[in-house]
Order: structure tokens, then sequence, then C-alpha cells
């Protein structure tokens, strides 16, 4: 790592989607600002990974709401290809295992089950309690929980789910060169230290002082936008403590989702871009992508509980667990067929914990309370996380880093 400078306006904790984007608008007003991220590479939890020249997308991989998403602008400002065809996660290939009649009626039961939460919601804040006693798609609603939130139903606040759901619409598009590749290239230009994770925070002084890896650093201001679990568990300490914002994040807690890509060899009698739920009656199931861009892969993908096993069990874990699906599905002989490429374990990396957040029953208001100014206004938290509408997608990490970024330079004299 190279000797950090002594004194910086402001210091930008966390190189992902939020702390490029607010180092972005630092600069581009005139500000000086250097980005502290404790891993090797910027990104965060966008990171695409090339493999026999197959970008991979490990982290996000969609633009979601796009229509609306910042992430689209910045493509095209970078001379990113986007992908506009419509996703095929709505309909079961050759509905395997998964009748059209089924099919409609799990959407039927999804559509029914989001309405109570809108007309008629637990008074508890917890979704499961939405839930009918005995409805046979009950595997299935906590399936789709678990990978649109990366957690069950009983962890998840109404309010907050209702929050995402009114505001994103059904336009998500894709970006063949990969949404990580993306991200890094935004950060292309930027005052970065790589490796230089950020331990302490004093800001008792006029300067705040930063402890990190290579030395102690002052700033005018900071923006800490590393993930809600990192916070939570107490990575940076603050002093004063910041005891409202960490507590705030304790309430955002990150679910996971886990992503297997496997190489499909003779991949030509499966149709490209297609998709497969691996079991629609049961809510530790995978989601699969195939052949996305008509390449040899399938992206295996697995939300909340069952992510967090097969985490926990490790890669051949999870290899199996996907070979049975997909076998149970296409027939004995695609196992023969599957290698694995690469995989993600995001609760275990040391620098972010998790995937992305929710919030838990009851306190929907957490992420107001962790956007809100600390310390005189010196310090401002960003991340998906702080996004009122967009939490769980680097298009919120985006726009909320721009905020931070915004509503310091108010503050900022000269």
């Amino acid at each position: 790592m190279a000797r950090l400078p002594d004194e910086i306006d402001v210091a930008v904790i966390g190189g992902g989607a939020a702390g490029i984007a607010a180092a972005r608008t630092l600069i581009a007003a005139g500000r000086s600002a250097l980005i502290l991220e404790a891993a090797d590479r910027p990104g965060g939890r966008a990171w695409t990974v090339e493999i026999a020249g197959m970008p991979l997308d490990l982290g996000c991989g969609w633009l979601h709401s796009a229509e609306r998403n910042p992430m689209v602008g910045v493509a095209g400002a970078l001379g990113f290809a986007v992908d506009r065809s419509p996703s095929a996660w709505r309909a079961q290939y050759r509905a395997l295992g998964f009748s059209k009649a089924e099919q409609q009626d799990a959407a039927a039961a999804f559509e029914a089950f989001t309405q109570r939460l809108r007309d008629d919601p637990p008074r508890s804040d917890r979704a499961a309690d939405a839930l009918l006693p005995g409805c046979r798609w009950n595997g299935w609603l906590e399936a789709v929980s678990s990978f649109i939130n990366g957690a069950g139903l009983g962890q998840v606040s109404v309010a907050d789910y209702l929050a995402y759901d009114e505001a994103a619409s059904e336009t998500n598009w894709r970006l063949p060169r990969g949404y990580g590749a993306l991200v890094g290239a935004a950060a292309r230009g930027l005052p970065i230290a790589l490796g230089a994770r950020v331990t302490a925070v004093d800001h008792r002084g006029p300067l705040l002082r930063l402890v990190t890896a290579g030395g102690t650093i002052a700033a005018r201001a900071a923006i800490v936008a590393v993930p809600s679990g990192v916070l939570a568990r107490g990575d940076i300490a603050f002093a004063p403590a910041l005891d409202g914002w960490l507590d705030a994040a304790s309430q955002l807690p990150l679910g996971l989702a886990d992503k297997l890509f496997l190489h499909l060899a003779g991949p030509e009698e499966i149709a490209p871009d297609s998709h497969l739920i691996g079991s629609p009656d049961r809510a530790d199931t995978g989601s699969y992508y195939l052949r996305p861009f008509g390449r040899p892969v399938i992206e295996c993908f697995f939300g909340g509980a069952c992510a967090a096993a097969l985490e926990q069990a490790g890669e051949a874990a999870a290899l199996a667990f996907a070979q049975d699906e997909l076998a149970a599905l296409l027939g004995s002989g695609i196992r023969r067929r599957l290698s694995p490429l690469a995989a993600s374990a995001w609760a275990r990396h040391p620098t972010i914990a998790g995937s992305y957040s929710h919030a838990l029953p009851g306190h929907a208001e957490a992420r107001a309370r962790l956007r809100a100014p600390a310390a005189d206004g010196r310090i401002r938290f960003a991340g998906e996380a702080c996004s009122a509408q967009d939490f769980s997608t680097a298009h919120g990490a985006w726009a909320s880093g721009i905020a931070a970024a915004g509503a310091l330079l108010e503050g900022l004299p000269g």
C-alpha cells in the first residue's frame, strides 16, 4: 500500500458502489477525497471474475428497475453495452417439475400474499405472519423471499419489504461485460488505497482521525460506506461512540445469496437464457439460470437458510445440491456434463459478511436512522442499507453515495 496523505477533505471508507459514487461526486466538486478500501480490489459486492473468456458476476448481476436505474447511464458513459432482453425468471423451462397450471397457482399465491401485506399487514410487522396456514405454496413463498431478501419471511419487516416492492419495476436488464466490471471501471482514476482497513474513527477534535492498516489520516469529514453487518459487528470503533447508528445497522442485517457457476458441456440442446426452479414445493431450493447470454454456463443461485447451509458445508456440497436438483429435472445424464467454474461465499467474506440488507420486523425506520448525519454532520453513512426504497441493489448503494457526498458538500466550508 502506498503512503497515505496526512490530511484530506473527505475520507471515504469503503470502495464499493456507494464509496465510488461518493468519491466521484466529491472530486467533481473540487474536493480532495480518498477511498480507503479494506480488500485488495474495489467494487465490494459488485465482483466480476473472467473465466474461459466469460465474465461471471459473483455479486450483483441485474440492472433492476432499469428504466430509472442510474447505472444504465453510467454504463453508457463508460462504453458498456446493456442487454435489454427480458429475464426468464417467471417461466419454468419446458415446465419441468412445475406445470404451467402450478406456475399460475404459485404466482397467484404470491400476488395474494403481497396483497395481504398491503391491505391487512400483520401487527407484528413480520412478513411470515401473513402466510396462510396449510397453503401448498408457503414453501415457494419462503424460497422467493430467500432470493429477494436473502432471508426467510420470519426475519423480514413488512413495511420495509413494501417500500422496495412499491418502488420497483419489472424491468431488469443485464451487462454482458459484468456488473462488477462496470463498478470497477467507474473507480478508475479515483484516489483509492487498497488493503487500507479502517479500524477507528476519532471525531473528538476539529479534524477526524482515521486509524488504518497503513497509518493514521486526518480528514475534515468522512463517508462510511461499508456493509451494515460490518458496522454492526464493530469492525470500526468510533470515539465518541455512535451507538444509535450502530444499533440501526444491527436492525438491518445482511441476508445471504450465493452463486455457483457451472460449465455445461454440450449445451446446444438447452435453450439459452431459460430458467428453472429446483423444487417449487420447498424453501430450500435453487434458482438456475440456464445458458445466460448463450454461454455454456448454468448460474446457480441460492438464498437464505439454504445458502447459509451450503456455504457452511462447502463448495462440493453446493455442487452436489445443484447436480441433484438439475438431474431431477433434466435427467441424470446432466451430472457428468456439469463442472464448477466459480462460487461466492459472501457470509465468509471478511470485509463484507453477507449479501444485502433487510430490515428486521418492527425496524423499517432503521434505514433513516443509519443515513442521518453524525458527529455534527461531519460523518455520513452510505450503502444499500441506507436507501429508503432501493436497498439490496447496487444502484441503491450508488445513489446513497451521491446523496451522502452532496450532504457533506453543503456543510464543508471553502
